[in-house]
């Protein structure tokens, strides 16, 4: 059943906003993943106007670039002034970081604190993950 409470135009905030760009640099290191974690991340409710909090972890195995931590954190903290839905928070952090690293794999994954007695847990996927680590052709 549809709410008439939420529009299309709640849906769509936040998807589009200008957002600074992940910088990267060159990987100088093959077949390794990179685990951040995000444990103060705020973002605003389209809806409401209330902050929600949560956590973010990103995982990757990058490729050719790595992101760089401190534009990364400037990106994440943009969320702050941002009306956007958990779900769209997730997918959208997955499609910049994608966009801007080019990795192998890489997952992103939201635990937002409870509002109303729910808390959620969303994650997005981007490639097959890969076993990691070095051959023994690699050790010199």
């Amino acid at each position: 059943m549809k709410s008439a409470l939420y529009t299309h135009e709640h849906a769509q905030s936040g998807r589009k906003t200008g957002l600074p760009r992940i910088e990267v640099f060159s990987n100088q290191y093959p077949n390794y993943e990179i685990t951040i974690d995000i444990p103060e991340f705020t973002s605003i409710c389209p809806r409401t106007g209330l902050p929600d909090f949560g956590r973010i972890r990103l995982r990757y195995v990058p490729g050719a670039w790595v992101a760089e931590l401190k534009a990364l954190k400037i990106y994440i903290n943009a969320y702050r002034q941002v009306g956007i839905f958990q779900e769209n928070v997730i997918n959208r952090i997955l499609r910049d970081l994608v966009s801007a690293v080019r990795p192998v794999f890489c997952e992103v994954k939201g635990e937002f604190n409870a509002r109303g007695g729910l808390s959620t847990t969303i994650a997005a996927r981007f490639g097959k993950e890969p076993k990691i680590g070095i051959t023994s052709k690699e050790v010199t």
